[in-house]
Formats: C-alpha cells, structure tokens, sequence
C-alpha cells in the first residue's frame, strides 16, 4: 500500500523545491518593478498608502508651489537670454592683437580637426570691429554692442567657456538639458520642478520666442523630458493675445464663474483620486487650472500700455530695428517682478550663425537686441530687481578665428565656422560680480585655455545662485538618480559670486 498522503480536491498540491523557487521569483521581480515604478512617480506605498519613504525617496506632489531651496539664494528668479547660432568671442568681448597681427596667414593645418566645412576654411581672420574698455572695471567690449558697453559694471564677462560638439543641434541641447541628446528636461524644467513659483496665477517657466518664427530644435528647447509635463516652459505671445484662447467666449457675472469653476476643480480632483499616478493627467488639470487664473494675471502682466514712454524708448520699443526683441524684454522684466520664476527669450532661427558676410550679419544681430538687452539690466537696476534677478547671455558654441569664405573667396563677404573650444557668455545681478572678465583664451582666441568653464559647471553655477546644489537635485528614473549636471565631474564658478 502507498503511505503516500493523498491530497484532497480542495487542498494545493505540494511543491518541491524548483517549483518553490518558481514561484517566489515572479513575487521578487513583481516587488522590484512596483519599486521602480513607485520611486518615478507611479505608484504609492502599498502597505501604508503613502508615498514612499527613504534615502531615495520622491515627492508624488507635482506642483508649481513654492519650495524651499538647498540653501539661501542669491537670486530667486532669472531671465535666459538666448543667442541662437552661436555668437562670434572674437568680435564681441574677447579682443586678440595677435589675430590682427597675422591676418591672412594660414592656420588650416593646425586645427583642421575642429573645422565643420574644411571646404571653405580660409586663413587667420582679423575682426571687423573695433575695441575698447568700458565702464570703471575696463572690460573690452567692441563697437557691436555701444549699449550694452555702458552696462559692464554690472556683468561678468565668462570668456573661457567651452562645449562638446561643433553641431547646431547637439550643441543646443547640451546647452539646455546638459545633454546632447532629445528628450531630456531643459534647465528651465529643472529649475521650476526645484522650486516651484511664487505666482500661482502665472506660469512659472515662460518662454518668449520670436515672432518671426522658431529657433533650431523648435519646441524640444522648453520641454520637461521625463520630469512631469506640468514643468514644461509655457509660450507666450509678445504681440496681440498672450495666449490663445485667454478671454472668455462670452460676459457672465463673476460669482457664476466662481463657482463654475469650484465645481470642475472637485470633479476634476474625484477623477484624479481615482487614477493615481498619472502624471499627464494631472499635468492636464493643472494647465486647465492655471488657465483660468491666467485670464486677469497674464492680460496684465503683458500689458505694456501700463509703462511709461520712456521706459519704452530705454527698450527700443517703438523702432524698427529693436521693437520685436525690445517688446520681450520689456514684457521678462514685468514677469519677474510678478514672481515668475524663470523666463527665456530666443530668437528667430540662428541669428548668431554667421559664416558669411559676419562684419553686416553681426552687427545686424547686435542692432536686434542690444539696447533692448541694456535696457532691460538699466530698467531691473533702477527697480531694485537686478539683486534679486539672475540674467544670462550666450548661445551653444563659439566662432574659429580663420575665416570661412564664400564663393567670391573675398575678405568682405567672410564669416567665422563654428568652434567648441571657446565661447563667451556673460551673467549679471542675482549674486554675481560685476565689472568681471573672467577667464582666458589663447593668443588666437581658438581655445579656452585658463579658469575653462564648461557647460555642466555653468548649470552648477546657475542652480547654486538660484539657491540649489546641483549634487543634491535629482528625479529618480529607472532607479537612477538624473540630474541637469549629468554624472560629469563640475564645480560652482564661485570665482564669479559676489
């Protein structure tokens, strides 16, 4: 007779040791991904209904609310001054005799590596525009920028910056997201997913492109990336409506509005309750939210008529040449004094790009946004709001100093090609020193060769003056722990804080 133990219908049948081993290791990987998908925002604690707690734990909380910073901030808002295309070191604030010296002598060979189009590479190319010293400090500034040379007192000069390719698009996004890749968060996205927004009636990041058009990499120059899409820059129109759709459709008495509006906020909150971690979703309701606080708050905030006629001729506003960059500038400042934490204006296109014809295209870019640029920092200056304001100027990459020809092979119609090796950029207010150059290149001004600044220590810089440390601000994904500074080594300028 089998003395085996018979099992029952209704009882489970035993289990050896592989079967046991089956059947734990789906458990296992099942609690690793509800991990992961906790620690990025997508889940809660199963046990406690809380989010989850420990050394690596996130907030679920995916708002614009004001936050504490790391630790006391130099500045609690910044303006992003974007030059697209690239602006030439040589021709602007870093002035090299040498270059004057041996114009026209050939270099090619010496650098031909670092040359986007060998084709057209000429010899050593002396620049078109004269320099001198400006302001108590003495910075050198050339005749390209006559306005924003009575501002150096206030500024510092970075001209030892350098980056890591040569190509618009890489180049831009590396500037922006700290990677040259697509999809990743923008340093605006960064900075309002820190700290949220004083205003909660505006966006905390705006952006104010251009109204001719969009620069290179489009729409992906404000994007969130992974970080929820309720940190995406928001644009607005610097001409007619701000943003679309604003006004209502049609009149009816405030108090109805109010409690229409009362009444989608809980209908909207019951259907979140209801599908926890979606951070899409909850982006969607917040835009919607926002929206209707907007109506009033951003009319306002862009509604120039309220300035005074010379506060408008100090931006240029009302002239041809500076009224479109003028207007933006203008409409920056407002925003910020309203507690909008970051805002970045860009031009059409890549106006900095200038392979050719860089004596006209230059100072063509430099008549759009320099007196809009200098008012701007005279305007927060007389405020009071350029202590509190961080403002940054400077495109993705520099210029070569030999000449790219066109087809005429003529001096007169020459450009510069790009370079990685050396670009100027330049901070002010926020904490930052003025009447400082900061940083050197060689006698050429081809490569950044003392006090070097990278683009990942600009961010650290930037998000340290903001009240951050760049070590310490992260979104946990795929269990990493990303950050705008990447896992390259970097260091805060602190050489450039007052």
């Amino acid at each position: 007779m089998n003395n085996r133990a018979r099992t029952s219908p209704t009882e489970s049948p035993p289990t050896d040791r592989r079967g046991f081993l089956s059947s734990i290791s789906g458990g296992v990987f099942g609690a690793a991904l509800a991990s992961l998908l906790a620690r990025d925002g997508f889940g809660e604690d199963a046990e406690a209904g809380k989010p989850a707690s420990g050394e690596h734990a996130q907030r679920r909380v995916y708002d614009l609310q004001p936050r504490p910073a790391h630790h006391r901030p130099s500045a609690t808002g910044m303006i992003h001054l974007f030059m697209n295309g690239g602006p030439s070191q040589m021709d602007l604030f870093d002035p090299k005799p040498l270059l004057d010296k041996l114009h026209g002598k050939p270099y090619f060979d010496k650098i031909a590596g670092e040359v986007e189009n060998p084709g057209a590479a000429g010899a050593l190319f002396r620049s078109p525009f004269e320099f001198a010293r400006h302001g108590q400090c003495g910075t050198w500034v050339s005749d390209a920028m006559p306005h924003l040379a009575g501002c150096v007192d206030d500024i510092t000069v970075i001209r030892s910056m350098f980056t890591t390719n040569l190509t618009h698009e890489p180049a831009l996004f590396k500037m922006h997201s700290g990677r040259m890749l697509s999809g990743q968060p923008t340093m605006g996205a960064w900075i309002t997913y820190a700290l949220g927004s004083v205003n909660q009636n505006l966006p905390a990041y705006v952006v104010l492109d251009d109204p001719k058009g969009l620069p290179i990499n489009r729409t992906q120059n404000w994007q969130a990336g992974y970080l929820p899409p309720v940190y995406q820059g928001t644009r607005f129109r610097s001409t007619g409506s701000p943003v679309l759709n604003l006004k209502r459709q049609f009149d009816e008495p405030d108090e109805i509005t109010r409690l229409e509006r009362g009444l989608i906020g809980k209908l909207d909150d019951l259907h979140r309750r209801k599908r926890v971690g979606q951070p899409q979703l909850d982006a969607r309701i917040a835009s919607y939210q926002l929206a209707a606080r907007m109506q009033l708050s951003a009319t306002d905030a862009l509604d120039l008529s309220q300035e005074t006629a010379e506060t408008k001729r100090l931006y240029g506003i009302g002239q041809k040449t500076t009224d479109s960059y003028g207007r933006r500038c203008l409409i920056a400042r407002r925003l910020i004094e309203r507690g909008v934490r970051f805002v970045q204006l860009f031009i059409d296109g890549q106006i900095w790009d200038n392979h050719t014809n860089i004596a006209t295209a230059m100072k063509s870019a430099c008549d759009r946004t320099d007196k809009p640029i200098a008012g701007l920092l005279t305007d927060l200056k007389r405020r009071g709001l350029l202590d509190q304001t961080l403002v940054a100027w400077g495109g993705e990459f520099g210029r070569l100093p030999i000449a790219q020809l066109a087809g005429d092979k003529s001096d007169k119609t020459a450009g510069r090609d790009h370079n990685k090796n050396a670009m100027c950029s330049w901070m002010a207010g926020g904490g930052v020193r003025g009447g400082l150059a900061f940083g050197e290149t060689d006698e050429l001004g081809f490569a950044a060769v003392e006090n070097r600044v990278s683009v990942a220590d600009w961010h650290a810089t930037v998000l340290h003056l903001l009240g951050m440390d760049y070590e310490k601000l992260f979104y946990l994904r795929n269990g990493l722990e990303e950050k705008l500074t990447g896992v390259l080594e970097c260091r805060v300028v602190e050489e450039i804080l007052a």
